[in-house]
């Protein structure tokens, strides 16, 4: 399986492969990596996860022969750390654009960290930087993709619908065809984080706009309003009955389709 994960890669970008059969995460053994000097565009690749997380530490499942799990290694200099919250929609990007061009499907990216198929999740974003006291070391991208659909968890699993690519698509989807999908199309990307085109794609991508949304934040009230889009600094724009904005920060806050205006909790303002 390596061999043909090389082979794959050899038509990218990629630096330095690393390949597990099974690891108890990507985006650990990439952050141990870099603290080793990871060159940048490094990637970490495993055919199980036993310890995969999304954010907040909350388990992602990763079953042998099922899903595409890596992390990319991003260590070049970086001016501005104020970015480092664009780098999950840059992977949404990257993951839209691959499963468009590869698979025909029509993918949307949910703010700020996952991506659909018919409002179903079917992959997962999480970034994490690198610090060495106020010096960014650099920055890893783990994307989780689900790719048959043994790789869907049991419902009870789940926090939000989930899919596969093969369950939408109808037929069988090479792994690493895809992964060199993903990765090419965020190396086009990658020099246009926080652009006005870049933010335009995220914008035009992304699930739910104008529709009414629920956000759910940890021992708050949650927010309802219709998402009308995203600003430059990345933060989602809802808008309430009487056209006053909120602006919901990347942080502890779940996004959920919402039911209307007459459900409970706070509107958006």
């Amino acid at each position: 399986m390596e061999k043909n994960l090389r082979q794959a890669l050899a038509d990218t970008r990629v630096s330095e492969i690393r390949y597990f059969e099974s690891i108890d995460s990507t985006n650990d053994e990439a952050l141990r990596w870099i603290a080793n000097g990871a060159p940048d565009l490094a990637i970490v690749v495993a055919d199980e996860q036993t310890k995969g997380r999304g954010r907040f530490d909350r388990r992602w499942v990763t079953r042998p022969d099922t899903s595409l799990a890596f992390t990319l290694i991003l260590t070049s200099a970086f001016a501005e750390p104020l970015k480092i919250p664009l780098y999950a929609p840059l992977g949404g990007i990257a993951v839209q654009e691959a499963v468009k061009n590869l698979l025909g499907l029509d993918a949307r990216i949910k703010w700020p960290n996952d991506v659909l198929l018919n409002n179903n999740k079917f992959c997962g974003i999480l970034v994490e930087a690198a610090w060495h006291g106020t010096d960014l070391q650099g920055v890893v991208v783990g994307i989780g993709i689900n790719v048959s659909a043994e790789s869907v968890p049991d419902p009870v699993q789940q926090n939000f619908p989930a899919t596969s690519l093969e369950s939408a698509c109808g037929f069988p989807v090479e792994r690493f065809e895809l992964l060199k999908n993903v990765i090419n199309a965020f190396n086009a990307w990658r020099p246009e984080l926080g652009s006005a085109r870049f933010m335009h794609r995220w914008e035009e991508k992304l699930a739910f706009i104008g529709e009414w949304v629920r956000i759910e934040q940890s021992e708050k009230t949650s927010i309802i309003g219709k998402e009308v889009g995203i600003d430059p600094s990345g933060r989602l724009i809802l808008v309430d009955d009487d056209g006053r904005k909120t602006l919901i920060e990347i942080g502890d806050v779940h996004l959920r389709p919402g039911p209307g205006r007459d459900t409970g909790g706070s509107h958006a303002g």
